[in-house]
């Protein structure tokens, strides 16, 4: 590989999104990898000139969403039908982006995950888009790996 490609920023559109392991489908998009740190403001007595930052707890603002084309198999929407029956089966998700040559460049693992919402396409007969569906899931942390 020449010096200048390792230069060069990955694609976004060069990803997989693993389900314990297994790769699932073809997503069009994923969002909600962020997490934050809070701070928090601690005044100082008899210092008037600056605000002490303490660090806070580690929090993830967003759930992981991801959007794919309707297929006629669908092991997600199994998932998510037996979280709204009560049982709720926590899995690991990872979102694995992929160099240009095809090899994981960089991954983010969330762990314990679960659906909580599923959104259902948006149906036109004048359109020749792709029905694409959405689902969101919940989960206890994000891990990046490398």
């Amino acid at each position: 590989m020449a010096r200048g490609a390792e230069l060069d920023p990955y694609l976004a559109f060069n990803f997989l999104v693993e389900i314990e392991g297994l790769t699932v489908g073809g997503f069009s998009e994923v969002t909600g990898l962020q997490v934050d740190i809070e701070v928090e403001d601690y005044r100082e007595g008899g210092v008037n000139g600056y605000i002490h930052k303490l660090l806070g707890p580690v929090r993830y603002p967003s759930n992981l969403v991801l959007k794919r084309g309707v297929m006629s198999m669908d092991d997600l929407l199994g998932w998510y039908q037996l979280v709204m029956s009560g049982t709720v089966e926590l899995k690991n998700v990872s979102i694995i982006l992929q160099d240009t040559s095809g090899e994981d460049a960089r991954r983010w693992d969330f762990l314990d995950a679960y659906p909580v919402r599923w959104n259902s396409p948006e149906l036109r007969a004048v359109s020749s888009d792709v029905a694409i569906e959405t689902l969101e899931l919940v989960h206890k942390g994000l891990i990046s790996v490398s």
